[in-house]
């Protein structure tokens, strides 16, 4: 067993480090002076409380920071001079969080309810009951905890800064890379393709107006040149709409659907579970498959109806597209299926295509979500 590979599971980490913060301040409070019969008892259950909603600090930091306090402010007004780590480790989550305003006033609200507190409850002039409030909440862990959570936020701040410029380095790279290549094929093939294509088909009519047959070869290489030009057409109209037009996603599925439709193909689309939080990259690649999958469909399967599916599960977005054209010979392994391929392989996915048993041709990708993220 590899023990530097073992991490635990962060929710297990959470909890562990709340139920130790728990335990500190059970022990601490127990084992000094403090109040007896049932403030006792109250003041316990409240150090508690206060290290256990640690537990939530990540999900909730306003509501961890509340109980905290109130946590502190019940176990020191019940007599237990004991320093609130729960709640320093609060005010460092909020900070981390943002929350720097609600923080600073909950920090001196609190300072306030203990030093009204110590005078109501415990005897000694006011100079006393505010050397006690110090005692309970030094003002300089309430710093150290402020500076550390506001640090560990910039920090993130700028390394989320920096990924999204490298990204951005990336993808303005890959754009100009694509342009460059659609004007290289623009200039080089797209020419000798138009001559191949001219001149096949001048061939083809002279023969026909001269009464002569065509030769199969003839006709093959006009249907070729055909085909060609409009290949071409549509990879040089991919690579400039990938460059130039803002990125698409999931949230376009509907009228990339709608589009297919307009000419003449029936097709409908389907989406299931609960979408969370899909990272760009997916949700780019998602609506790449699509589109690449419908326009197989359009292209050379011959088919009338065609089935979009996108489900949401845990941790994966499922794919589907299922048409009843000819599955043989329709889809034969081109760009197209191996862009797909590339994409869902970069992503760390895996797709199947193939045949249907009951006729047609499917596309299925599975797409991982929190690996993307």
């Amino acid at each position: 067993m590899d023990l530097g590979r073992f991490r635990l599971p962060a929710g297990v980490t959470t909890w562990l480090v709340a139920v130790a913060v728990a335990a500190l301040l059970l022990g601490t409070g127990l084992s000094g002076p403090g109040p007896d019969g049932a403030a006792r008892v109250v003041g316990a259950v409240l150090l508690a409380g206060g290290g256990l909603a640690l537990a939530a600090r990540g999900r909730a930091p306003l509501a961890v920071l509340v109980v905290t306090a109130l946590c502190a402010l019940g176990y020191q007004t019940a007599g237990f001079e004991v320093l609130s780590v729960p709640y320093l480790v609060a005010v460092y989550g909020a900070v981390r969080a943002g929350h720097h305003l609600f923080t600073v006033i909950t920090t001196v609200a609190l300072f306030l309810a203990l030093h009204v507190g110590a005078l109501l409850f415990h005897d000694g002039t006011a100079r006393e009951a505010l050397g006690q409030a110090r005692g309970t909440l030094e003002v300089a862990w309430l710093i150290a905890a402020f500076a550390a959570g506001e640090a560990l936020r910039q920090a993130e701040r700028r390394a989320a800064e920096a990924e999204r410029s490298r990204e951005e380095t990336a993808r303005r790279r890959a754009d100009e890379e694509r342009l460059h290549i659609a004007r290289e094929l623009h200039d080089s093939l797209t020419h000798q393709i138009s001559i191949i294509k001219v001149q096949s088909e001048v061939a083809v009519h002279v023969a026909k107006r001269r009464g002569e047959e065509v030769s199969e070869a003839l006709l093959a290489i006009q249907e070729a040149g055909r085909e060609a030009t409009r290949e071409l057409r549509a990879t040089l109209e991919a690579l400039r709409d990938d460059a130039t037009a803002p990125p698409r996603g999931l949230d376009d599925l509907k009228e990339l659907v709608e589009r297919a439709g307009r000419g003449g193909l029936d097709v409908t689309l389907t989406v299931e579970g609960r979408r969370g939080d899909v990272p760009a990259a997916v949700s780019r690649s998602a609506y790449r498959i699509v589109q690449e999958a419908l326009t197989n469909v359009v292209r050379h399967a011959d088919a009338t109806t065609a089935a979009v599916g996108v489900e949401h599960r845990p941790g994966t977005l499922t794919l589907r597209i299922d048409d009843n054209g000819r599955a043989t010979g329709s889809h034969e392994p081109g760009l197209g299926l191996l862009g797909m391929r590339e994409r869902v392989t970069a992503l760390g996915g895996r797709i199947e295509t193939g045949p249907r048993a009951e006729g047609g041709f499917s596309v299925r990708a599975e797409l991982p979500v929190e690996a993307a993220r």
